[in-house]
């Protein structure tokens, strides 16, 4: 018996667990020495020649049998299942770090309850089929030992074993079934089991298992083996679909927060008509305006408008599906930004009633990176008196005196607090600031509107030559177009539509901008030109303004005005179109889909994993509290109650998934041309172009890395046509989540491997990289709001406007009656500082939870530990360009290092870091 015992791995069930092997130290010996390669190997997951793997040794099998009588005449299979052992789970249980009183006394009940029975049950079932039964073999149902014991342990993570007893023929264990009879949820991270003959079976879990009170089902974890649909061991076939259907909604019911379903709805939420007929929203999704899809919560429909859901406020939570829901860390990071954004609100509007709300100069601007609001304000001692408070406000206010309230300098201000009145660094942002994506070569001038002349007036530009001539260094209109040396911000499409309804908002006051700029020999953009137009209303009415660069006082003054106008249009473009809708919204339902038609076991569904972390929770928050009627964004942008209808215009209008990768946009703004002779087979038409110069590593070594994978699972395309799972993902993704564009002729096929490497390269890209060179710089630069105002509220006069007079005698107040106001502007930088701060749980690109076990593919471990080795030598490249004084948009006096790419970042607002997730 000792001698089966020692050849079944048997030790570690023993006494002594000192033999328990950790999943770290096993793979580390088969990765330590990987180097990332693209070199050619064995595409397919190793089997036996079987195509599974014994539990047992064959040596173990022929001693049992020489053991055996004579005169036994059982078959093998039987011969197998007469020998029974036992092997160990190690199950590793995540605590929360803070528990509420609910919390503790749902402990101490559960901890009773496990001593009586009730408890934590799990069941191993093998990936073989029984012969007799053809059913999966399942072992002995196994309990969590000490639970109670346990229950007080304040460890982050705490070790529980269980014992199951499996027969010879068992196989090896391809799922495992928890059955959670406590009363509360815990969180599941993973489970080890030892004693199978070829070392540990690793199931990571991160999830939350519910109670049978809240959801019946046995929750059903896969072990980290990947597999293709066909190649689904017969064992797990039926457990994978009955997985992937019981995450599947159907459009009914209203769901829980314990639920884990995923389902697709339109955007009926953002309204709420039963408070305000002003805050009624249009629908978006559908053949009259059409959006991506968002995940469903099915509420009931508000009392005024059946096709509108009801809202829920915050602080309650929405629905997401709960494994999508923030984990502890991020939850505290995130709650306590949103607890300061709600007292930074507070604060000016209850000094607006006491003092006049415009910003008296920029020293006044200034003090709130100095002194805080509080001490700005000499408010501290007043603000009792004057308003009665709830005491838990008068504490939180007290302690806000302390510093709570005092703003960090954004880091546009730490190299030259002037920076931002300079035209080279207006221009420089336009590359290498947080919206990089809109610049664009001109290919003809003046430029020409898309739009309808009937309904918006002439197409043409009020731009000419001599506008710009002065201004191109000696080259004429004709030779810098034809040198590749005109760059343009286009807004003027995109407003102009909406332009009557935003100004007739109060407070607010856009013109639909295009601004010119040169590329001078230096390789630094200047601003040549400001188009500003306004509404065509007749020939006699002046709806097309052209500014340029100041030549006296008053000059400087209207061009300050006019790129303050420039950056309020760009940065409302940047929130609602390349952030919000390119980044979150467009990818929602591709998240979705996954989860209702790739098995965690599907390869695919294991690569995109990281990439999808915590996306459709800050989407449902931004629903909540960002793009909802009333929100942050009407508050505090230009576009106010339009915005995201704009947002859906550009997604009609311009949004193209086969252009959403970097080469094929870069290509597509005319800021570079194929060449196969460059790297990455492109040629930047602006050579010191910061965004793309990294972007361009990062999205090579993520397309190599994906390459990789794809084609250790796919070594021919007929392999990709039969994959049902993989074709209803995309398909559902497409007809589904992007319904109202189904029908568009641009969509990629996926047919060939080249196919979903790209499909996937673009999606890992959106959600990584193009995410946070668009998320991460809106404090650093956009928190001094001169630099960036988000919304404006005056037009520029010219002589014969009554405000003329009042502008030559005080050009810098007329200034700050044009910009944010203080309540406005203390709104939106605290929004701005939570948009833009990294949790202390981020996962960077070339990091994963358990990155040694998260695949069961060895071959994929050490891939991924080489594509993880290229990021590192990324960041090096990156830091060496920041410091290269030839790249003058990047370094220089008073230049900033560009860093929103540089992959790694520690916690709070760092102006860098690729997260893996579009999660804040």
């Amino acid at each position: 018996m000792a001698l089966a015992k020692e050849l079944m791995g048997y030790p570690l069930i023993t006494e002594r667990s000192s033999s328990f092997v950790s999943p770290a130290s096993h793979f580390k010996k088969r990765t330590q020495t990987t180097h990332f390669s693209i070199n050619p190997f064995d595409r397919r997951p190793r089997k036996t020649k079987s195509g599974v793997v014994a539990a047992i040794s064959e040596d173990l099998i022929k001693t049992l049998r020489t053991s055996t009588t004579t005169g036994d005449r059982k078959s093998e299979e039987e011969e197998k299942a007469a020998v029974k052992f036992k092997v160990r789970a190690v199950v590793t249980v995540r605590n929360k770090n803070k528990e509420d009183l609910k919390d503790t006394i749902a402990k101490h009940f559960d901890a009773f309850a496990d001593k009586i029975g009730r408890n934590i049950v799990l069941e191993l079932i093998s990936t073989q089929l029984d012969p007799k039964t053809k059913l999966p073999k399942k072992s002995n149902a196994a309990i969590l030992k000490d639970w109670s014991k346990k229950s007080k342990s304040k460890a982050e993570r705490v070790h529980y074993t269980a014992e199951f007893t499996v027969d010879a023929a068992f196989g090896m264990p391809g799922a495992i079934t928890v059955m959670n009879k406590h009363q509360k949820e815990f969180f599941l991270e993973s489970i080890a089991i030892e004693g199978f003959a070829l070392g540990p079976v690793h199931f990571p879990c991160n999830s939350w298992v519910q109670s049978q009170n809240d959801h019946p089902e046995k929750r059903i974890f896969f072990t980290n083996q990947p597999y293709l649909p066909n190649e689904t061991p017969g064992g797990l076939r039926v457990l994978r679909e009955k997985e992937l259907k019981y995450l599947r909604g159907d459009g009914s019911a209203v769901r829980k927060l314990s639920d884990r379903i995923y389902d697709f709805d339109v955007y009926n939420d953002l309204g709420n008509p039963d408070k305000s007929s002003e805050l009624s929203r249009p629908k978006l999704g559908g053949r009259e305006i059409p959006y991506p899809r968002r995940c469903r919560t099915g509420r009931q429909s508000t009392v005024t408008d059946k096709e509108v859901e009801s809202r829920v406020e915050k602080p309650l939570p929405l629905y997401v599906p709960r494994d999508e829901q923030f984990e502890e860390s991020k939850q505290e990071t995130f709650a306590a930004g949103r607890q300061k954004a709600v007292l930074h609100h507070l604060i000016p509007s209850l000094k607006a009633s006491i003092v006049a709300e415009d910003f008296a100069d920029f020293g006044e601007i200034d003090s709130l990176y100095k002194e805080g609001l509080l001490l700005k304000l000499g408010f501290q001692d007043d603000i009792f008196k004057k308003f009665p408070l709830p005491k838990v406000v008068v504490d939180t206010l007290q302690e806000s005196s302390k510093g709570l309230l005092k703003y960090d300098t954004p880091k546009i201000l730490s190299k030259d607090k002037n920076a931002w009145l300079r035209d080279d660094e207006f221009a420089r942002q336009a590359i290498a600031g947080i919206n990089p994506v809109n610049i664009e070569r001109v290919t003809t001038f003046p430029p020409v509107s898309d739009l309808d002349p009937k309904v918006y007036g002439p197409q043409h530009s009020a731009l000419t030559d001599d506008h710009i001539i002065g201004h191109l260094d000696g080259f004429s209109v004709q030779k810098a177009l034809e040198e590749n040396r005109l760059y343009m911000l286009d807004y003027h499409d995109i407003f102009l539509p909406f332009l009557d309804r935003i100004n007739a908002l109060d407070g607010r006051k856009a013109y639909a901008t295009r601004t010119i700029f040169f590329l001078t020999r230096r390789g630094t953009l200047k601003p040549v030109a400001i188009e500003l137009s306004l509404p065509f209303h007749g020939p006699k009415h002046r709806s097309k303004r052209v500014v340029t660069p100041p030549v006296d006082a008053t000059s400087n003054w209207v061009w300050q005005l006019a790129k303050a106008h420039v950056s309020s249009n760009d940065a409302g473009v940047h929130q609602l179109v390349n952030h919000w809708l390119r980044t979150h919204a467009c990818l929602e339902p591709f998240i979705i889909a996954a989860h209702r038609q790739l098995s965690a076991m599907h390869p695919i569904f294991k690569l995109l994993d990281p990439h999808m972390r915590y996306t459709l929770e800050i989407n449902a928050l931004a629903r909540q509290s960002l793009i909802s009627a009333d929100g942050v964004i009407e508050g505090g942008f230009t576009a106010g109650a339009y915005g995201m209808e704009m947002s859906a215009a550009a997604y009609k209008s311009s949004w193209r998934f086969d252009k959403e990768g970097l080469p094929a946009d870069l290509i597509r703004r005319g800021m570079a041309i194929p060449d196969e002779t460059q790297p990455h087979g492109l040629k930047l038409l602006i050579e010191d172009y910061p965004y793309a110069n990294d972007g361009l590593l990062l999205w090579s070594a993520i397309q190599t890395w994906v390459r990789t994978y794809v084609e250790r699972y796919y070594p021919n395309p007929n392999l990709i046509k039969i994959d049902t799972e993989l074709q209803l993902w995309y398909s559902e993704s497409i007809n589904v989540g992007h319904a109202d564009l189904r029908d568009a002729e641009w969509w990629p096929e996926l047919s060939t491997v080249d196919d979903l490497v790209s499909i996937l390269t673009t999606i890992i890209w959106l959600a990584s990289a193009q995410h946070a060179a668009l998320n991460f710089g809106q404090y650093p630069y956009g928190g001094y709001v001169p630099n960036r105002p988000p919304l404006m509220r005056r037009l520029i006069p010219d002589e014969s406007d009554p405000e003329y007079a009042s502008f030559i005698s005080d050009p810098e107040r007329y200034y700050f009656s044009s910009v944010p106001s203080l309540a406005q502007t203390s709104k939106f930088m605290a929004v701005v500082d939570t948009l833009s701060t990294h949790s202390p749980d981020e996962e960077y690109i070339g990091e994963r939870q358990q990155p040694s076990i998260w695949t069961g593919d060895a071959e994929i471990v050490d891939a991924f530990y080489g594509f993880a080795a290229e990021i590192g030598r990324i960041e090096k490249e990156i830091e060496k360009r920041n410091s290269d004084p030839d790249r003058r948009n990047r370094c220089g006096a008073g230049v900033l290092p560009y860093e929103l790419l540089v992959p790694s970042s520690e916690p709070g607002v760092t102006c860098r870091g690729v997260p893996n997730s579009v999660s804040i």
